[in-house]
């Protein structure tokens, strides 16, 4: 086994849990700082602070004058102390990402899948995950952990998918799987949670307790926060929004039923939808082309006739679906991120013009609808999140 993977660590004292995330929260501070917010003895703050400095996690910086006093030696996190991998698998082209514990991205690596290969596919992730942790060895870090984003249907309590449909994955152990060939920690949610986990963590300046996080890229489902925890519900499908029936339509679902949402409003079906306006119009784009996502997005900003007609109408079925989290859950942040996200504000207000037609005035108008700003790392770094928070509890 690799000498850096054996030198993973997990804070299990809630003493240093805390001391840590205090100097997370307040970078640098002052022992009395840290004995001062946390209402510690001198003499503990002194020995953990000690500690975590031994074990790497923390230094001490030039002292800082406070009142009157003698300069005060300042602590600070080092931030490449270690090291996490947050790996989102829910397009294509699988990527993968190296992040201190700031959450900052050192290195990302991308893998293209073949979705009609689906023995392929986990094979891929394993490569995928090989070449960054040969990168951490270069780095020379200890790794505290792996995150996995992943699409589908899936056991928290095991880690296991339950359905993937586009991965070919049916009760599928992945935490187990991965686990078992790196011999580190590994934790695996649906990529939408990891999405909201990694919106509410690093882009959530007013620490908003409850939200939800609506992915919309190749599929499309929901993140929930309520009260700062991930809700999955009793049987983890709490987040499967791409599944409801939107409209009376004829076009088939992956999953088998017609008008699901995913299957009138994913990157997808715009991409289906563009190829057959090809077939009956003068549409730049020719129905024998191979069209993608990107292209779908810029002609929408070049304001391409009959394509903006295609993104409002998804941006109005998925207000349907938001509606629903408005009237039942009164849930006041709502998010949308993924790669339709770069269609912008334009797209943003058809979602909301249908929000407003189909949920409460006053609950709308106290609902915050946004782009997210983490663009296409936002899976990565919820997965990422997930270590920091079980491993060094700093989040």
């Amino acid at each position: 086994m690799n000498s850096i993977l054996t030198k993973t660590v997990k804070i299990k004292s809630e003493t240093d849990r805390l001391i840590l995330k205090t100097i997370y929260d307040g970078n640098p501070l002052s022992r009395a700082d840290i004995v001062r917010q946390t209402r510690l003895t001198a003499p503990t703050v002194s020995a953990t602070v000690s500690r975590l400095i031994k074990a790497g996690l923390l230094k001490e910086s030039d002292p800082v004058t406070q009142g009157r006093g003698k300069p005060a030696t300042q602590i600070c996190l080092i931030d490449e102390a270690f090291l996490v991998i947050g790996v989102d698998i829910s397009n294509r082209e699988f990527q993968g990402s190296i992040f201190d514990i700031r959450g900052q991205s050192l290195h990302i690596a991308k893998i293209m899948v073949d979705y009609d290969d689906p023995d392929s596919i986990f094979p891929s992730l394993l490569q995928l995950i090989d070449g960054l942790i040969a990168k951490v060895d270069e780095l020379e870090r200890p790794l505290l952990g792996i995150g996995i984003g992943t699409p589908g249907l899936l056991n928290i309590n095991d880690g296991s998918v339950q359905i993937a449909i586009n991965l070919g994955w049916f009760e599928f152990p992945l935490k187990a799987k991965i686990a078992s060939k790196y011999n580190v920690p590994v934790y695996v949610f649906n990529d939408s949670q990891a999405a909201a986990l990694g919106q509410y963590t690093f882009d959530n300046k007013d620490k908003r307790q409850n939200m939800v996080v609506i992915k919309v890229g190749r599929g499309i489902s929901a993140g929930i926060i309520l009260d700062g925890e991930i809700y999955s519900g009793s049987h983890f499908g709490a987040s499967e929004i791409g599944h409801l029936k939107i409209v009376e339509d004829s076009t088939l679902c992956q999953c088998g039923h017609y008008g699901c949402l995913e299957a009138v409003a994913s990157s997808t079906a715009l991409v289906k939808q563009t190829k057959a306006l090809g077939m009956i119009s003068e549409n730049p784009f020719n129905s024998e082309e191979q069209i993608t996502t990107e292209d779908v997005i810029t002609a929408f900003h070049e304001g391409q006739e009959g394509i903006v007609e295609i993104v409002e109408n998804a941006g109005r079925y998925i207000g349907r679906a938001i509606a629903s989290f408005v009237s039942i859950l009164n849930i006041p942040n709502i998010v949308i991120a993924g790669s339709l996200s770069r269609l912008g504000p334009q797209f943003l207000n058809s979602i909301r013009i249908e929000l407003e037609m189909r949920a409460l005035e006053n609950l709308v108008v106290k609902t915050d609808l946004s782009l997210s700003s983490l663009g296409q790392e936002i899976v990565m770094q919820g997965a990422a999140s997930i270590i920091l928070h079980q491993e060094l509890g700093v989040i």
